[in-house]
């Protein structure tokens, strides 16, 4: 595997490929394991990784990267190979989540500010000696019109620390995800969607640029433009698509090797169709893919339901949603489903 940043962000969006983001923190991924009735221990939490990461065609067809969890990329699978060498065997990229998450921003209320640039430099160094080759900070923005948020103090704060990380990942030899989260929880429509994603991604650029990252060497991870979920509107996918792609040719310097969505609260199905939809309406002068959790995860997570006898079901399941999502990236989906 090539050590140039911009050759491992390639890879990361190579054609049909995206990334598996499996990096829930110990509050999140309890709460995936009791809605399948599931102890949440380092033990089970192994268990259910492992059965992904060993999900030989899903990893070596249609997965790029793994985005790990501190716990994670220190785990041994049951039989004693450390986790990081499960994903290398497959071909894929073991990644890590640096950020310590989002915390209410001082003096505005509704706004959040993502925590963790202290230390980060130095974990960054043993991330990479434990085999991590790119790294994930998550952004959130809320969108509340009534209660003015965000506020443009909100926006610039996160900005400026996304860009201060990926320095130091590129500093440290990791490719940085940047991901300014725009919440779909809100009752805003898919304009006010747009509107907030533009301000952020203008201000994100500039922020990058201030701070000398090479845009060849990130990936962008972005929501796509959609209505809060409260708004009692569902967009089409082509509707997604034709929001989504306006904005970025008018935001994303071409110089960004690839996009990888995240799906934020999509249904399985509704990210791969949007997904599909905005793939089809190309080409683009990135890549676009995805960076995707419960999208990926929740069928084979039901139908694991730790049990080691339904393995190889939930193997299947990552597999068939895997393939759906790595069709979708190449805007191949619709037409697979025509076909069958």
């Amino acid at each position: 595997m090539s050590e140039r940043l911009e050759d491992i962000a390639a890879a990361m969006v190579a054609d049909g490929r995206g990334i598996l983001a499996a990096d829930e923190s110990s509050g999140t991924i309890k709460k995936r394991f009791d809605a399948i009735g599931v102890p949440s221990t380092e033990e089970t939490r192994r268990d259910y990784r492992e059965l992904l990461f060993r999900s030989t065609e899903a990893m070596k067809n249609y997965i790029s990267g793994v985005i790990l969890f501190d716990e994670t990329i220190r785990q041994k699978a049951a039989d004693g190979t450390p986790l990081v060498d499960l994903i290398k065997a497959t071909g894929a990229i073991p990644g890590i989540k640096v950020d310590k998450g989002a915390k209410p921003l001082a003096g505005f209320p509704g706004d959040t500010i993502t925590e963790g640039l202290d230390g980060l430099r130095e974990r960054l160094e043993e991330y990479y000696k434990l085999g991590a080759r790119f790294a994930k900070w998550r952004a959130v923005i809320d969108i509340d019109v009534a209660k003015g948020v965000p506020s443009a103090t909100a926006i610039g704060s996160n900005v400026h620390a996304l860009a201060r990380y990926a320095a130091l990942c590129q500093e440290a030899g990791i490719v940085p995800i940047v991901e300014p989260e725009v919440l779909m929880d809100g009752s805003h429509d898919i304009a006010t969607c747009y509107e907030v994603t533009k301000a952020t991604l203008l201000k994100l650029y500039g922020e990058l640029y201030a701070a000398r990252v090479k845009l060849e060497g990130t990936v962008l991870k972005p929501n796509m433009v959609i209505a809060g979920k409260k708004s009692g509107k569902a967009n089409s996918p082509e509707e997604v698509a034709e929001w989504t792609i306006k904005l970025f040719r008018e935001v994303v310097p071409a110089a960004v090797p690839g996009i990888a969505f995240l799906s934020g609260g999509q249904s399985d199905e509704e990210a791969t169709a949007n997904l599909n939809a905005i793939n089809a309406i190309g080409p683009h002068p990135w890549k676009l893919t995805f960076s995707y959790g419960r999208a990926l995860q929740a069928a084979p997570q039901k139908a694991w339901s730790g049990k080691a006898e339904n393995v190889a079901a939930a193997q299947a399941a990552f597999s068939h949603r895997a393939r759906m999502n790595g069709l979708a990236a190449k805007g191949q989906w619709k037409n697979e489903l025509e076909a069958a």
